[in-house]
């Protein structure tokens, strides 16, 4: 599917009819667990690699949009305003202005609107859930909806409403171009600009559990734009995408058929193999901590005792996601509250699953 701007000439021609624009549009976007990660991009945030994850449910970000013609009615630097939880955030802040600079060529009706933009999450920030992702899916959301509403004939569809939001949020964070949809979701196989649903497997993935285990809340080590740069360098590299490669296409068959066993061996080396990539890149990172190898015992001692299919995966920190069944809940929060809560943080934890995707709170679509 090709992705298309909105010309210039089309903005021209919608200002010389409509100088009275206005509206309001609210997206609520979920941040994405990988399952088959994204390490090492190329270009403007492509990945060197497939990779696959879950949408949660819980653990969202709510943006809302006001936008109005600016009074000048002229091309002009991009003017917003921003507040996150309810306070000015300089650093997310910042972080909005990069992204609308970035967009403008590509949205250009963007440069003549004035932008009131406020945003929460449902979870803690540096809770070991990607903000970035859901933020910059639920702006980009928004974006498109506000596109939409000004040049209704530029979007043909619903695949191509969302298609182009996930290119949109690509360009902001790229694992965010897989929090513009639910369930299982793929991105660097049909497609390196956007992502897609995964939409063959086995319904027990549909309600699939995620609990989030804060090990730490402090600041990472070292960002994913550093470690992303330092695959450019690394010795393994392209053994690493290889493998990235096969691990994808058994993933994707183990879940059409259903095979929790291979489900929980692909994924629980693919947490391991990102963090080996850190760990042997130069300068290298050790961002796992003694807790979360604790986690990572007992969670594998758990699996051989009670034959419990539960496995954990990893981002780029410390914190441990536990993934399982959902007809195992039951016995797997009594085995978080018992045995894996002493490495959390304050026992920190979050209780989320796999969800459908974003949802359009206010507007229209």
């Amino acid at each position: 599917m090709q992705i298309c701007n909105i010309s210039n000439i089309l903005v021209e021609r919608l200002l010389e009819k409509n100088s009275n624009i206005e509206g309001e549009f609210s997206w609520e976007a979920p941040s994405n667990i990988a399952l088959v990660k994204y390490w090492g991009k190329y270009g403007d945030q492509l990945p060197k690699n497939p990779s696959l994850s879950f949408t949660l449910n819980r653990s969202k970000t709510l943006t809302q949009v006001k936008y109005v013609l600016h009074k000048n009615h002229v091309n002009h630097e991009t003017d917003f305003s921003f507040q996150f939880e309810g306070a000015q955030s300089d650093s997310f802040k910042q972080k909005l202005i990069n992204y609308l600079k970035k967009i403008t060529p590509l949205c250009p009706m963007v440069s003549f609107l004035k932008l009131s933009i406020s945003s929460q999450n449902t979870f803690p920030h540096s809770a070991g859930i990607a903000s970035s992702a859901s933020s910059m899916a639920a702006m980009a959301l928004t974006i498109c909806s506000i596109e939409k509403e000004l040049f209704p004939d530029q979007f043909e569809s619903d695949e191509y409403f969302f298609a182009k939001a996930s290119y949109l949020a690509r360009l902001g964070s790229g694992s965010a171009c897989r929090s513009v949809y639910g369930g299982a979701v793929s991105w660097g196989v049909k497609s390196n600009e956007y992502a897609s649903e995964l939409v063959s497997f086995d319904n027990i993935f549909k309600t699939y559990q995620n609990a989030i285990l804060v090990v730490s809340t402090d600041k990472k080590s070292v960002t994913s734009r550093q470690g992303h740069a330092l695959m450019e360098e690394h010795f393994y590299k392209e053994a690493r995408f290889k493998q990235a490669k096969h691990n994808y296409s058994a993933l994707v068959r183990t879940m059409e058929k259903g095979d929790l066993e291979s489900f929980i061996q692909i994924v629980e080396i693919e947490a391991l193999s990102l963090h080996a990539m850190m760990m042997t890149s130069e300068p290298s990172f050790l961002l796992l901590t003694p807790q979360s190898l604790h986690i990572i015992n007992r969670i594998r001692a758990f699996r051989e005792r009670f034959g419990a299919n539960v496995c954990f995966t990893i981002d780029a920190g410390p914190n441990i996601h536990l993934l399982y069944p959902k007809r195992q809940k039951d016995q797997i929060v009594s085995f978080i509250k018992d045995e894996l809560l002493q490495y959390c943080e304050n026992g920190m934890w979050i209780d989320d699953e796999v969800g459908s995707g974003p949802k359009l709170q206010m507007g229209k679509r």
